[in-house]
Order: structure tokens, then sequence, then C-alpha cells
């Protein structure tokens, strides 16, 4: 991650939940250099449409980096209309095997509603267990007060806002300003 380079910068957090019949993507609006924040309203979660099939992406790490990983995704999507899985791995074997893409230092939650995958520099595509998936700074707080919360009855959007006011209260590298986008199955 940008972190092993730049030990001073400090991304976000994103964290994707599934229930319901619809996946939940929210990303904390918090960029830090250092201890201090350089800005507060970041938004670190997109839609995309290539050729029409929605798309929801979330992104950790160098801002730049994954505007370029987003791109590619959507000409991968664009080629592969409506196969998310294939779009990633086409995404995750370039990004790993290509001189200039394996700088990059990013990390993705995608979904189609259907399908969620963390897509990584390594040549990761993860499907999460247990229906939901965290990236950044704080992902791991995110991430283990979703787990815990999926055992109530609470819908994909709560779990996904209490998970990041949860990791807000602990990750200082993470704030409450959410960017929250949902998608239903195709």
């Amino acid at each position: 991650m940008a972190e092993d380079r730049f030990p001073g910068w400090h991304g976000t957090t994103i964290i994707a939940v599934r229930r319901g019949g619809k996946v939940v993507v929210a990303g904390d609006g918090q960029v830090s250099v250092g201890q201090t924040v350089m800005k507060g309203t970041a938004r670190k979660v997109r839609r995309l449409s290539p050729g029409g099939h929605e798309v929801v992406v979330g992104f950790a790490g160098s801002t730049a980096d994954a505007f370029t990983l987003l791109e590619r995704l959507e000409k991968k999507l664009e080629a592969a209309p409506g196969q998310l899985q294939r779009a990633c791995v086409e995404l995750a074997k370039d990004w790993r095997t290509d001189k200039y893409l394996r700088n990059l230092e990013a990390m993705l939650l995608v979904t189609d509603g259907a399908q969620l995958y963390v897509v990584t520099g390594a040549g990761d595509v993860l499907e999460p267990e247990h229906d939901v998936a965290a990236i950044g700074s704080g992902g791991n707080f995110a991430l283990a007060a979703a787990r815990g919360l999926m055992e109530g009855e609470a819908d994909a959007e709560t779990v996904a806002r209490k998970a990041m006011a949860i990791a807000a209260d602990i990750c200082v590298y993470t704030n409450g300003n959410l960017t929250v986008e949902a998608i239903g199955a195709p």
C-alpha cells in the first residue's frame, strides 16, 4: 500500500456488506498525511456503468493510482459486459504483470450487487466470506464490527454505517463523513 512507500500517508476505510439482495458499499472521507487531516470529504466510492451494467467500486490507497485502475476496470467491463468476475481477474492479471501497473498503490472493492470482490496488486481477486469485505487503514476494525453486527437483524446499510462508525471511533485515519452506495443484484 501507499503506507509502505510513503510512511506518513494514511488512507481510508471502505466496507461492503451484502444482505437482503443488495450490497452496500460505504467509504469514509478522510485523507491524512502524517498527523494532519488533509481532507475530510474525499469521495472514495464510485458508481460505474460500463456497457449499461452498473458496478459500485470503493478504493483505498493512492487516489491517482485508484483512478487509473478504475479506468482499466471500466475497459475490462466494456469488453466483457455483465461478467464482473472475468473483468476483475483480467484487471488483476494486468496489474500483476504490467511493468507500469505493478507499481500502483491501491486496492479495490468491486460489486455488481450479486458478486463482491477485493482486487489487489498482488494479483488477488478475493470473494469474501460472511458477506462482508473491508479495505484500507481502518478496514480490519470495520470488518470486525460488521461481522459482529451481521448476527443481528439489521439491513446491509445499517450494518455498513454502524461498522464505519465503530471504525471511525478506533482508527485515527478514518472519519464519519461517509459516501454510501447501494446496488441490488442484476
